[in-house]
C-alpha cells in the first residue's frame, strides 16, 4: 500500500443512494480580475462520496467555500434537498446540514477537544452544562462512527490524525449530514489514512454525504462513488468512478496526457557535498529526535529518507539546513563545518550552497502576507543583483519575479497578488522556483508535493530530476512512498531517530520498505555501515 492511500483492492461498496443532496446551478465567483468558478453545474448524490479532483487554482476549494458560506457566490444557484437557499456564512451552512474540515485545521491549540468541539455552539449560559452535554454527545459519535479521542486531551498534544477526527467530530457535533474534506490525507501518516477511509466508509454506510478534494487519484479510485474535474475553472467532467482510470481523470484535469510514472536515466554520483556525522537533535522539549546519525549525499544524486513522519526526519532537515542547532555531530557542506549561534544559521547555509523547500510552506518557506515578488527573494535579498547596500531595487525582485512566474507556471500570472490568495500548490510553486532559482550546490526538499495537483506534480518532479543532472546534491524528504521510490538513487530509512536501512530504489519492494519503516529490519535491505548500532 501506498503512503497516504488507501488499499486501492478493498474499494468499499456503495451505499444506498437516495436522491441529490446538494445541487449547484451557474455559479460563479470572482476575485477581481480572476474568474475562480464558471458557470459550475454540480449534482451530488445523498449518501455517496463524490471526488472533486483538478489542478491547484482550478478552483475547486473555492466553489466549496461557497457551498460552506465562506464566500458568495457572484451569480448561481444552491439548492439543499432540492429546496434554494441562499447561504450567508458558515453558520447557515451548518444550520443546512453543510460541514466543512479545511486543509488547515480551525482549532485553538491551548483548549481540549471538548471545549474546541462545542466552541460556538454553546447551549446554555451555563458553560458546565454545555460540557457535560456535549462529553456525552462526544462519546456516542465516537463510538458510532470509530472517531475515538481523548476529550479532555489539549488539542496542541494530539497528533495531526486526532486534530483531524476533533474537526469531523465538530462538524458532526453540529449536525452535518454532508461534510467536506479539503485534501484530508496531505499531512497524515499511513496509519492516520487508513483510519479516516474507514471512518468514511462507515459515514457514508450511515448515509452521510461527503464530498472529497483531493488531487490523489488512488484515493478518487479507492472511495469515491462519483468524480467531478474541474480545470481553470470550469466544470470538466462528472463521471462514475467505477467508469475511469487515473489515466483519463490525469488528462481531464491537465488538458494533456499526463506521466504518471517518472522518468530519469542513471545517476552519476560526483563528490560529496552534504555530509552529515554522528549527528544528535533535540526537540523544544529537550527529546532526543536525532540519534547518532550519518548520510553522505553525493553531486548528481538524489537521497530519499523515507519513514512514518515524526520519527527524526523534520528535526533532521531543520539541523542540515540551519533552523536548529544540533546538540552533538558534525555537518559539512562542500567540505566547511556548518557552525552557527542564534538566528544565523538559515544565512549561513545559503552563503555555503546550500537551498532549502521546508516541509510546511506556510510556517517556514513563506510570509503569506506578502505580496508574490516578496516571497520570490526572501532570504535572498541582500543579493547583489537586487541592488547595494540597504537600497533594495523592487523593479529587479519584480522581474525575477516574473521569470519565477513564467518558468514555474505560477498561477495566478499576478507578481504583486498577496502569497495568501494563491492556492496551496501555486505557494509550493512559488518556494521551489526561489529556491531551484539560486542555483545551489546543495538542494534539500521536504515534502515536495504536498497538496499539489497531478500536473503540478509531475512538473516538480522533474524540476528535482533536473537539479541531480545539473549536477547537484538532492536530500529529500518525503512520507509519499511512491515518490521516494520513483525519484531516488539510494533510500535511507528512519526510524526512532536512527537510518535503520538503506535499499535500492530499482529493486525494494514496498513490504521491505514498509517493514524498515516500522522499525522491523529487513533482511533484503542493507545497514549502512557508517551508523552506529541502534539502541533498543
Amino acid at each position: 500500500m501506498t503512503e497516504n492511500s488507501p488499499n486501492i483492492q478493498q474499494r468499499p461498496k456503495t451505499a444506498a443512494v437516495g436522491d441529490v443532496a446538494i445541487e449547484l446551478v451557474g455559479i460563479n465567483k470572482h476575485f477581481g480580475p480572476v474568474h475562480a468558478n464558471k458557470d459550475i453545474d454540480l449534482k451530488i448524490r445523498r449518501g455517496t462520496v463524490h471526488g472533486i479532483v483538478g489542478e491547484n487554482g482550478a478552483g475547486k476549494t473555492t466553489l466549496m467555500s461557497i457551498l460552506y458560506g465562506f464566500y458568495t457566490a457572484d451569480s448561481g444557484q444552491i439548492l439543499v434537498d432540492g429546496k434554494p437557499v441562499k447561504i450567508n456564512d458558515s453558520s447557515h451552512a451548518l444550520e443546512l446540514g453543510i460541514g466543512m474540515v479545511h486543509q488547515h485545521f480551525m482549532l485553538v491549540d491551548n483548549f481540549t477537544v471538548l471545549e474546541n468541539v462545542i466552541l460556538g455552539a454553546e447551549d446554555s449560559p451555563l458553560l458546565k452544562t454545555s460540557l457535560a452535554k456535549a462529553r456525552s454527545v462526544l462519546a456516542q459519535l465516537a463510538t458510532d462512527y470509530e472517531l475515538e479521542v481523548d476529550p479532555d486531551a489539549l488539542i496542541e498534544d494530539l497528533s495531526v490524525g486526532g486534530q483531524q477526527r476533533v474537526e469531523i467530530l465538530k462538524a458532526l457535533y453540529r449536525g452535518a449530514q454532508t461534510l467536506i474534506l479539503d485534501e484530508p490525507t496531505g499531512v497524515l501518516t499511513p496509519s492516520e489514512a487508513d483510519h479516516l477511509f474507514k471512518v468514511l466508509e462507515t459515514l457514508r454506510a450511515q448515509g452521510k454525504t461527503i464530498i472529497l478534494i483531493t488531487h490523489k487519484l488512488r484515493e478518487i479510485m479507492a472511495i469515491t462513488d462519483d468524480v467531478s474535474v474541474m480545470r481553470q475553472g470550469a466544470m470538466v467532467k462528472t463521471l462514475i468512478t467505477k467508469n475511469t482510470d487515473p489515466a483519463e481523470l490525469a488528462e481531464l484535469m491537465v488538458g494533456r496526457r499526463v506521466l504518471l510514472r517518472v522518468e530519469k536515466g542513471e545517476a552519476n554520483p560526483g563528490d560529496v557535498l552534504l555530509s552529515v556525522r554522528d549527528l544528535e537533535v533535540k526537540d523544544d522539549m529537550g527529546v532526543l529526535r536525532v540519534k547518532g546519525v550519518d548520510i553522505d549525499v553525493r553531486a548528481g544524486e538524489i537521497v530519499g529518507i523515507a519513514g512514518v513522519a515524526g520519527n527524526g526526519q523534520s528535526d533532521l532537515l531543520e539541523a542540515v539546513t540551519g533552523m536548529r542547532q544540533a546538540s552533538a555531530g558534525k555537518i559539512q557542506i562542500k567540505g566547511k563545518d556548518l557552525r552557527f549561534s542564534g538566528d544565523a544559521g538559515g544565512a549561513l547555509v545559503r552563503k555555503l550552497g546550500l537551498a532549502h523547500v521546508p516541509e510546511d510552506r506556510q510556517e517556514a518557506g513563506l510570509v503569506i502576507e506578502f505580496e508574490q515578488w516578496e516571497n520570490a527573494i526572501l532570504g535572498y535579498q541582500d543579493d547583489d543583483k537586487y541592488g547595494q547596500g540597504v537600497f533594495l531595487s523592487i523593479a529587479a525582485a519584480r522581474a525575477e519575479a516574473n521569470e519565477h512566474i513564467k518558468k514555474y507556471d505560477i498561477r495566478p500570472a499576478n507578481n504583486r497578488l498577496k502569497t495568501a490568495n494563491f492556492s496551496g500548490g501555486n505557494q509550493q510553486k512559488i518556494v521551489l522556483a526561489r529556491e531551484m532559482s539560486s542555483n545551489p550546490d546543495v538542494l534539500v526538499i521536504g515534502q515536495p508535493t504536498r497538496g499539489v495537483d497531478i500536473g503540478a506534480i509531475e512538473f516538480i518532479h522533474n524540476q528535482i530530476i533536473a537539479m541531480r543532472d545539473a549536477g547537484k546534491a538532492v536530500l529529500l524528504v518525503s512520507v509519499e512512498l511512491d515518490e521516494i521510490r520513483s525519484l531516488s538513487d539510494r533510500i535511507l530509512v528512519m526510524f526512532d531517530g536512527h537510518i535503520v536501512g538503506e535499499a535500492d530504489p530499482a529493486t525494494a519492494t514496498e513490504s521491505e520498505l514498509g517493514l524498515l519503516m516500522a522499525g522491523i529490519e529487513d533482511q533484503s535491505a542493507t545497514k549502512p555501515e557508517n551508523n552506529k548500532e541502534r539502541t533498543k
